[in-house]
């Protein structure tokens, strides 16, 4: 007779933050002790426009249960106009991804600036406990042809 011993689940959640604002918020949220899980791996991006729909995919197509991408508010970008070109980006990206079948929840745009750590801290909680709620990603396989 075997045992079957279930695993607990442990999301893995993919965040692309803003060097100059979202990033700092992390930066912030930490050195205020301000906890957040430790399931959340982040990566740190000039601005949230350079961050490629393709990026988000890969992310998925690689095991991520979900996905947070965070910024700058709008009008406040180092860069000028790139979190208008995000918001632009995500709109379209979140129609595709309920085409190939990944719930909206699972990914997420949130404008957090530098002075923001609580915020930071509470976004990245609220996401975390989403993905706890919505259980393990199906893998997103890659769509190109296969031979």
């Amino acid at each position: 007779m075997q045992i079957e011993e279930k695993k607990e689940f442990k999301p893995l959640i993919v965040a692309f933050c803003c060097n100059w604002c979202s990033y700092a918020g992390a930066d912030l949220a930490g050195s205020s002790r301000l906890a957040y899980p430790a399931d959340v791996k982040i990566i740190r991006v000039p601005c949230s426009c350079r961050v490629n729909p393709m990026f988000i995919l890969k992310a998925f197509e690689r095991g991520a249960d979900g996905v947070i991408l965070c910024g700058c508010h709008p009008g406040d970008c180092h860069y000028s106009t790139g979190n208008y070109y995000t918001r632009r980006r995500m709109t379209l990206l979140f129609s595709m991804l309920d085409y190939i079948g990944v719930e909206r929840e699972r990914t997420r745009v949130e404008w957090v600036s530098a002075a923001e750590g609580a915020r930071f801290s509470k976004v990245m909680n609220d996401f975390v406990a989403k993905i706890y709620e919505l259980g393990e990603n199906v893998k997103v396989g890659d769509l190109r042809c296969k031979q």
